[in-house]
């Protein structure tokens, strides 16, 4: 195992307005999850830099989770898709988020996939930093080398254990084979490198309360009440991260609107209305 960059953890809590994390109830419901129903969440990252007031949502991530099966599947979703934004014509996906921010995001998947997404969780690159050193660091499986001096990317295959800066790096590599479509796909396995580390304490109630006492001191939340946010956790925590498939959405690259786009490709629908059933892909 290489260890890259990991320091010490800082103590620091972000106030409100400068939180990692946004969570952000896309119905006015309670968050609890039905017996023998999936349960679906968008994860974000907005590609907001210091000073700007907009941002787009530059990686998107449906996580569907099937409780009673203790399964689920990460859908990624490549950040230039060329689809319909609701009242707004068609877009790249990501352009929901600047135009309405998480909930026309959420609404704009969920009609591209077939499903109600009930909270959306957004953080942009310095809150991804924040939150990975704040847990100690994850251990990231990476697939192939990587030496990009533009992201900072620069990692043996193998497994890495990485700080937040490294793993924003990881994350932000999109100099390989396969470009964004390699970039979403990796993008989720940093997810289920941080689910990991949370699960690998999850025995231990004392460090699951801790992990979960980071992720409110880290999060603004837009409707959600904190027994939400503890459901939410829970829920996470309850699934293996073995028991979670990664796959990215087929696409075909190509341009529009004097831009480079990427189609929806002839093997979505029928991999949505896979994800859609019940979260577990029966298909590979």
């Amino acid at each position: 195992m290489l260890v890259v960059g990991l320091g010490a953890v800082g103590p620091a809590v972000p106030s409100p307005a400068n939180a990692a994390l946004e969570v952000t109830k896309v119905d006015k419901g309670s968050f609890e999850p039905v017996p023998g129903k999936p349960v679906f969440v968008l994860v974000m990252g907005q590609d907001a830099r210091p000073g700007d007031t907009q941002s787009r949502g530059d990686a998107l991530h449906v996580i569907g989770i099937n409780p009673a099966a203790g399964k689920a599947t990460i859908l990624n979703i490549p950040r230039d898709s060329w689809i319909n934004i609701p009242g707004r014509g068609v877009d790249k996906v990501n352009a929901a988020y600047y135009y309405g921010g998480p909930l026309l995001e959420a609404k704009t998947i969920s009609a591209l996939v077939g499903i109600d997404i009930s909270m959306v969780l957004s953080t942009g690159f310095q809150g991804l930093s924040d939150m990975v050193d704040e847990l100690g660091g994850v251990n990231v499986d990476v697939p192939i080398p990587m030496n990009d001096p533009l992201s900072g990317a620069i990692f043996p295959a193998g497994t890495v254990r990485m700080d937040g800066g490294a793993a924003l790096a990881f994350a932000r590599n999109r100099h390989l084979t396969g470009n964004d479509f390699t970039r979403t796909q990796d993008q989720g396995i940093l997810i289920l490198a941080g689910l990991s580390k949370l699960r690998d304490s999850a025995p231990n109630p004392v460090n699951t309360l801790k992990w979960m006492a980071v992720l409110a001191r880290h999060t603004r939340l837009d409707g959600v009440g904190l027994g939400d946010l503890y459901r939410l956790g829970r829920l996470a925590l309850s699934i293996d991260p073995a028991n979670v498939r990664n796959v990215t959405m087929p696409g075909t690259t190509g341009s529009a609107a004097n831009q480079s786009v990427v189609f929806v490709g002839a093997g979505a629908p029928a991999l949505f209305a896979d994800f859609r059933d019940d979260a577990i892909l029966q298909r590979s």
